[in-house]
């Protein structure tokens, strides 16, 4: 990501959360402020969503992943706990569609250029600035995140829902598991989803390998590249080292069979896109 620059990576993934919303009327992940948020950019996503139908399978994946990691905090939050935790929060609008609740807090962590830009994405829609929502500015690849939380009045020793979407392909290997690691050492135990990529070359099916080389491509043109792919198996041992368990890993074929059960023509299970959720104790 360029210095001073909001991600043109978040943007992209907020339009495609808002076409879901008009193509597909958000059947999968209802969204309404997805629209809302993106202002004047709104129309020109749904035009191209419009123009290139074979960006869908894209496009309901991240719909999946949200409606996974929405489902799963939702549940984390019945269950008491009141600190939220959304790395890399883009113009992700989970925070904005909370009901407030005793004690409830949002930390949303992402750069400060991409920050400034949501905030006034925020305005413009004339979006509020929830009370529960706290802004912490950070760079995954600079510095503690911890510290920049704790200057920020997060508290560790407080059970968290992390949310961690869209992000780690963009990060290096490295910084992923200093993040997960970080996560791991809070006192007050973590449950997070995220979401990752397998590498590319374990893709058996031409045309996602195909995709995936043209999105590739076009995001290493806007100066955001892919940096991080992930074996599964290797993950899983990592995460259980760093003191993760109850991990539940789903595959594209997964989501679907869950999301979308009768959709026409299910992908195969396998490498490709995955979202993951695992908790500390």
């Amino acid at each position: 990501m360029k210095h001073g620059h909001a991600s043109r990576t978040a943007l992209g993934a907020a339009g495609h959360r808002a076409a879901h919303q008009a193509l597909e009327r958000g059947m999968v992940f209802a969204d309404p402020l997805a629209l809302a948020i993106l202002g004047e950019d709104a129309e020109e996503a749904v035009a191209l969503a419009r123009q290139q139908p074979e960006r869908r399978a894209l496009r309901l994946f991240i719909a999946m992943r949200s409606r996974f990691a929405e489902d799963s905090a939702k549940v984390a939050i019945g269950m008491g706990v009141r600190q939220i935790l959304v790395l890399g929060a883009g113009l992700d609008t989970f925070a904005y569609r909370l009901e407030s609740s005793d004690g409830l807090r949002v930390f949303e962590l992402d750069h400060p250029a991409t920050q400034s830009d949501k905030r006034r994405r925020l305005a413009r829609a004339g979006v509020a600035e929830a009370l529960h929502v706290a802004f912490v500015a950070h760079d995954f690849e600079r510095g503690s995140m911890t510290s920049a939380l704790e200057a920020g009045g997060f508290d560790t020793g407080r059970r968290t829902f992390v949310l961690w979407l869209g992000v780690t392909p963009y990060l290096t290997e490295e910084a992923v598991f200093a993040t997960l690691g970080e996560l791991a050492r809070f006192p007050g135990g973590v449950e997070i989803v995220f979401d990752y990529a397998n590498p590319p070359q374990t893709i058996q099916e031409a045309d996602v390998r195909g995709f995936h080389d043209e999105l590739a491509a076009r995001v290493a043109a806007i100066g955001e590249p892919f940096r991080c792919y992930l074996d599964t198996d290797a993950l899983h041992r990592r995460a259980r080292d760093l003191g993760f368990a109850g991990i539940e890993d789903l595959d594209r074929a997964a989501l679907v069979a869950r999301y979308l059960p009768e959709f026409a023509v299910a992908p195969r299970p396998g490498p490709g896109g995955h979202v993951v959720r695992m908790a500390t104790q």
